[in-house]
């Protein structure tokens, strides 16, 4: 982490107004500790990573060994595809344009594929996870340098000054957490004065009866240990890929994919093996998860609005916000 970062960190300990100090020279913190000089708390450093995170993290193993197993796969600059540049932009309403020298928290960065598109198009990036996917997001985003710092933190307990950001984004994490609400009621400080926020979250509605198998087998598999939860994966994958793959082709049966025990993902745009492979990292991301909560967007909405948020709008599996002028 470059030491230009220093100045958005707090200790998540103390929560005072004051400096973290590291303890190596340099512009760049590799190793070390950053220590508070109000409590006198340490945090470590390892592998360019400040580590706030301080208790048991078993509820989310699986993150850090997916993201580790398949850091490539969504990366769009990696994978010679921009599938998640797409996604991202049409998700934030935002432009590369606006994005340019904004400082953007990524909320729950898994292996960096959202924070590295906002670093390509000129946002500096502070990434944070909860699990050791951080390691995966730090190999991903090395390549930006000093715009991007990677987090080991909890977004329930941030290590950030309040009103740091000139925006936020949180995808893919809400319904993976134990409490959702504090989950999207913990992030609005952070913003400047007039700055968006934006969630992404699973939404409530027909999935659940859809996809009958899919949540009877979740009924077992957030409590197996993850070498079985991942051979069950590759065994469905392998069963039913070839054929969400032919149906994919069809037009106007493509739609029974839905009632599949697999993630199937097919897009045009990628070959074969990258199908195959975004398809078993998505069907490990469904059995895996302890938490799998969804929302309804308009309670998320009500929910912002509450926190005294702006412009706030909604569609199914996503919420936008703007904290106040």
């Amino acid at each position: 982490m470059h030491r230009r970062f220093l100045e958005f960190l707090i200790c998540p300990a103390c929560g005072e107004d004051a400096p973290l100090r590291a303890d190596e020279a340099g512009d760049d913190i590799v190793s070390g500790e950053l220590r508070c000089e109000h409590c006198g708390a340490g945090y470590p450093v390892r592998g360019g990573i400040p580590r706030f995170v301080r208790d048991d993290r078993r509820d989310y193993e699986n993150f850090a060994f997916q993201w580790r197993e398949w850091r490539t796969v969504q990366i769009d600059r990696l994978g010679h595809h921009d599938l998640s540049e797409r996604r991202f932009f049409a998700d934030t309403r935002w432009t590369p344009d606006w994005l340019r020298g904004r400082l953007i928290l990524d909320a729950g960065c898994g292996a960096g594929r959202f924070a590295d598109i906002a670093a390509l198009n000129g946002a500096t990036v502070i990434a944070c996870d909860i699990s050791e996917a951080i390691d995966a997001a730090s190999e991903t985003l090395r390549d930006h340098g000093e715009r991007v710092a990677c987090l080991q933190a909890s977004i329930y307990d941030l290590p950030i000054r309040p009103g740091a950001f000139d925006g936020i984004y949180c995808f893919g994490v809400i319904q993976h957490t134990p409490d959702p609400a504090r989950t999207m009621a913990a992030l609005p400080r952070f913003l400047k004065p007039g700055a968006p926020l934006v969630y992404n979250f699973y939404e409530r509605g027909l999935s659940p009866r859809l996809q009958a198998v899919k949540y009877a087998l979740r009924l077992i598999t957030p409590h197996l240990p993850r070498r079985m939860t991942l051979a069950l994966s590759r065994a469905l994958v392998g069963l039913f890929f070839p054929m969400t793959r032919l149906l994919s082709r069809i037009r106007y049966i493509r739609f029974a994919n839905h009632f599949m025990p697999i993630a199937a993902t097919h897009p045009a745009e990628l070959t074969r093996e990258q199908q195959y492979r975004w398809t078993l990292l998505d069907t490990f991301d469904w059995y895996g998860p302890r938490h799998e909560q969804r929302q309804d967007h308009r309670k998320v909405m009500a929910l912002l609005e509450n926190a005294g948020l702006v412009d706030v709008a909604g569609a199914p599996g996503l919420a936008w916000a703007r904290r106040p002028d």
